[in-house]
This record gives structure tokens, sequence and C-alpha cells, in this order.
């Protein structure tokens, strides 16, 4: 229970403390603003507390954003102010500096609004509501009372809570073929009292099963698989704007909501290629490559956005982003090019219709080529936007940069006298991390027998021009390509040689080891865009760092036999799948017991 405190006696006719109460709200009334101060003071420290002038009027949901959003420490509109109990201390210390007596009536008399700007001043993180159509005002008279009441009767409040509850910026076919419907599934379990985490699962069960439907290798199975598919997707969009529509954020949430979207991806494939050897063709090459082209395609967006904290701003935009603004005043281009993108949800469109119509080689070669397509338009762009900045990228983006990049003990040892030296505004950074795998992966395709110890030799040297590029803080315009490049040569590596075994079993075995190896990476880039940093190292040299890794599987496929070569991957994947989610699943659950705030992710849908 959260307790709010009204700074007055309640208005004749008002229904704010049965609004309160319905946001769960323990109310309590002070004679005077005085005695509203005092009563902050035994509220528990452990709490949300608001403090609510009784002269607020507006809509139900106008208060829900401001005083219940647990994405932010502090929050206020006009007349209503909520703190977390991270910001209750500073909330305690602005209550006891206001001035009593004579000559402080305009301190006191509108008591929600100093406490407010006391908290803007003390930066804890005040969130400033914008209520938009909605009604949110001090009314200090009748008059202006009954003004705001006309408002509020003015504006369908239901209306606007469905409305926001969708996505702002989301793909073509989530705007238009899922979205219109999903908010009221969304409403409806919001009444029942289903949480998005409930949903969540939800949806991945469904996929699991339509992967299971896929793997049977039936027509009636393919077709099943993609109309769950679709049904997997409208739950995934439906615990968002649950999120959305209840304000019910969470960081266990967003990295739910996240993980198993590739979960869920990634099993569908493997369902796919299962049904098709079913019918007597192997397709799981196809299937490792379309997942390690998908996931190349999210560590570029993650690379480029983490790296894109410049020093003094991001500088001149140049003309890339110029046509871009251009485009964007014609609406259609903007949904063509969100389109061409390939997001989530034209994807699995495109999946689960091939995969109902024809057969997994037909939709994975579908799956590569459009992703590839997508991947060749965005990373261009990117890369012509970053050669028009001239500004220096911060520490905190090199860092994150850093970490990215997934470096083991070899590395560590290779730069450890020598980081830090290298010029910052060259192209050393993503030149030697191309040429790090480039090297490695043109021996293997050039080679009669990859499986050999010379190739453990210029894994060696890829691991030592790997170091070079990670010399020295990652600040140049482009050094955002280094983890991409880094993500590309080890899985590419595990592909090929798996490929390239005698062993049947030695590519669903690689599918394993590189899902688990990209479930690492993910949870690294949800931990650090939630604000809590890489994973331990102790974790990253564990799992050998990439150069590490890469270095291990070329020795497992030199020493070993092509069916034992099969074996030491599944063990491997296994070792991995445990290390990595046993601590992943450890953090992640710790954080939500311990408060950590709450993120959700509304940018472009991945």
């Amino acid at each position: 229970m959260s307790t709010a405190i009204l700074t007055g006696p309640p208005v004749a006719g008002s229904s704010l403390e049965a609004d309160l109460r319905a946001l769960g709200f323990e109310v309590r009334a002070a004679d005077d603003p005085a005695g509203a101060a005092a009563l902050l003071t035994e509220a528990p420290a452990q709490e949300r507390v608001a403090v609510v002038d009784p002269r607020f009027v507006g809509h139900l949901h106008a208060l829900r954003l401001a005083l219940t959003d647990p994405r932010f420490p502090a929050a206020a509109v006009p007349g209503a102010l909520t703190v977390q109990p991270a910001a209750r201390a500073a909330l305690d210390r602005a209550a006891g500096r206001i001035p009593v007596g004579a000559g402080t009536a305009h301190l006191t008399d509108v008591l929600t609004d100093t406490l407010t700007e006391a908290l803007d001043r003390a930066d804890v993180g005040l969130h400033r509501v914008e209520p938009g159509t909605l009604v949110a005002t001090l009314a200090l008279t009748p008059a202006q009372r009954e003004e705001a009441r006309e408002a509020v009767a003015a504006v369908d409040d239901e209306a606007v809570r469905l409305r926001t509850a969708v996505k702002s910026r989301d793909g073509f076919f989530t705007t238009f073929c899922i979205s219109p419907y999903s908010r009221y599934l969304a409403r409806w379990c919001a009444r029942r009292g289903l949480t998005p985490n409930q949903v969540t699962t939800a949806s991945l069960l469904t996929a699991l099963i339509a992967a299971g439907c896929a793997a049977t290798g039936t027509r009636g199975g393919f077709v099943a698989a993609g109309v769950l598919l679709l049904l997997s997707f409208v739950l995934d969009c439906t615990d968002g704007q649950l999120a959305r529509y209840s304000l019910q954020y969470s960081t266990l949430g967003a990295w739910l909501d996240a993980t198993f979207d590739r979960a869920k991806e990634y099993a569908y494939y493997a369902g796919l290629a299962l049904g098709a050897a079913r019918g007597g063709d192997d397709v799981w090459a196809l299937a490792l490559g379309a997942m390690i082209l998908q996931t190349c395609r999210h560590i570029v967006d993650f690379a480029f956005n983490e790296g894109s904290d410049f020093e003094g701003g991001a500088g001149a935009a140049g003309p890339a982003v110029a046509l871009s603004d251009r485009l964007d005043s014609v609406g259609w281009t903007v949904w063509v090019r969100r389109m061409i993108v390939l997001p989530i949800g034209e994807r699995w469109a495109m999946i689960a219709v091939l995969t109902a119509l024809t057969t997994p080689r037909i939709v994975f070669y579908a799956l590569l080529v459009g992703c590839a397509l997508a991947a060749c338009y965005t990373t261009a762009g990117r890369v012509l936007r970053s050669r028009a900045r001239r500004a220096r990228r911060t520490d905190r983006a090199a860092r994150a940069l850093g970490e990215l990049a997934d470096y083991g003990r070899l590395v560590e040892l290779l730069t450890r006298h020598g980081r830090g030296r290298g010029r910052t505004g060259s192209l050393l950074a993503p030149v030697m991390a191309f040429l790090s795998s480039a090297v490695l992966l043109v021996w293997l395709v050039s080679q009669p027998q990859p499986a050999s110890w010379l190739t453990v030799g210029v894994a060696v040297c890829a691991a030592l021009l790997a170091a070079a590029a990670l010399s020295r803080p990652l600040k140049g315009a482009l050094d955002w390509l280094v983890p991409p490049f880094f993500r590309a040569g080890e899985y590419l590596t595990v592909l090929v040689l798996a490929a390239r075994s005698d062993a049947h079993a030695a590519l669903p075995a690689a599918f394993g080891l590189v899902a688990a190896v990209a479930y690492h990476h993910y949870d690294t880039v949800y931990r650090i865009r939630g604000g809590a940093g890489a994973p331990p190292r102790w974790l990253v040299r564990a799992t050998g760092g990439h150069e590490g890794r890469i270095l291990v599987v070329t020795v497992l496929a030199a020493a070993l036999p092509a069916t034992g070569f099969a074996v030491a991957l599944t063990a491997l994947a296994v070792l991995l799948a445990l290390l990595v989610l046993a601590e992943s699943i450890r953090f992640w659950v710790a954080a939500h017991k311990h408060g950590a705030p709450a993120v959700h992710d509304e940018g472009e849908p991945a």
C-alpha cells in the first residue's frame, strides 16, 4: 500500500479521494499544508508517497500517469507529486526546509508546487508528466473548478488510455494489422489482473508450440506453426501494451520481453530445420546462417546506439540525416523505410505465411535475402551518419563499446601495456577488427581441410589483430563497427567448421553453441541499456571472450575426429548455456527484488 497525503481538507463534490484509493493509495488528509508536511515524516520510508492538493481536478488516468509510473524516482503534474523510496530523503529535506509563519503563505498555499521545485533543484530525476489531451490542473477558484470539470467531461479518458497503450513508433504490420485489436486484448488482460510478464510467458509458450508443430515436418504442422507464430506475435504486442495501459513496467519484465523474443524466433528456426530434416532436406546451415545474420543485425543496432553519446552533442548531422529528415516530411516514405528494415512484425509475418504455404528451405532463403538487404540499408546509413560527425565519443560510450566487444583474458594480456596509447580518431580499430575476422574466415573457406593445426595458428593471429583493435578506447567515428565484426567472425567460424565437418550432428550442435553465445551477447546489451553495466568480468573470462572461444573451437576441430567434434560442440554449448543463463537469471531476479529502476523500450522494433 502506498500513501497519498492531501494538503488540506477534501473539496466538496470532488472524487479525488476515491480516485486515489482506486489507484491503490491509502489517503490521509491534513488540516493545512503545514500538517501535510508533518504527515510526510510519518509515512514509511520504504513506500511510495504522494502529495496531492485537494483542489486538483483532472482525469483518473492523468493521476495514474503522475503517481503510479514505476520508471521514475519522482514525478509531478500541477497539484500532484509522487516519490519512490529512492527520492524520499530529498522530499523529506524539502519539506523540512519550508518556513512557517508570517510572509510564507506563498510557499505553503500550493505546497505541491513548492516541493516539486525543490526536488527539481535537488536533481533526483524528477519527471514532469505531459498529460497531452488529458486534464491535470489546479483549480484555485470555483470558476476555475467548473471550467476544469467541463474540460474533463469533454475528453474520453479511456480512449486516450487505449491509444497511448500502443507503442509510439512501430512497424507497418504491427501498427495496422495487430495494434488495432491487440490493445483491447491488453485491456481485457488488465481487467482480469493479468500481468505483462504472464502475457510474455504465454507468448513464449505459444511460439515453442509453433516450433514443435514445424518440427513435425507435415503440411498440417507447418500451417499450424504459421498460425501459432502469428498468435505469439499478437501476445508479444499485447504484453507491452498491457504494461503501458496499466503502467506495470519493471526491469525484469523488460528483460523477459527482450530475451523471449530472441528465444522464440531462434527456437522456431530450429523447429523448421527439424521439420525439414524429417522430409529429407538438411537446412541446418541455413537456419544457423539466419540466426547469425539476425544477431549481427541487432549488434549493429545496439553498438551504433550505445556509441552515439558524444562530447558536446553529436555535432553536424551530415547529408544522410538531412535527407532522412526531408523524407520524413513525406508520410508514405516513413512506412516504406520502416518496412525495408524488416522489423519483427514484418519478419514474423513473412516467416509465418511462407511456413504455411512453402517449405522451410524457401523460408530461410527469403529470410536471408530480406535480412541481408535490410542489414546493408541500415548499416550503410549509419556509416554515412558516422563519417559526417566530428565530435568525440564520451568515455561512457567508449566503455560500452568495449564491453560489447566481449574480449577475454587473452586480449586483456595482449593489451595490458599498450591500452590507451593509440590515436582515438583513426580507423585503426574497425580495420583491425575487420581483418581479425576476415583473415580467419578467408582461410577457413579456402582450405580443403579447414580443421587443422594451421587453422589454430591463424586463429592466434586473429586474436592478435583483435588485441590491436582494442588497444585504445573506442572513440573513433566508426569504432561502433568493432563489436559487429567480432560477432560475425566468431559465429561464422563456428558455422564454417561445422558445415565442413563430416559429422551430421555438427551443424545442430553449432546452432546450439551460437544460440548460447548469442544469449550472452544479448544479455550484455540489456544490462548496459538498463544502466547496470556489462556482466561481471569473471563471467566474461569464464566464457573465454570471443577470441578464446574461437581458439577453443578451432583446437577441438583440429584435435578430434568429426563425430568427436560434434559431441564437443554440444558439450561446449550446454556448458556455456548453463553458465550464462544461471548468472543472467540471478542478476535480473536480484535487480527486480532490490527495486532497480523499471525500464521500457519505446524505440524502433527489433
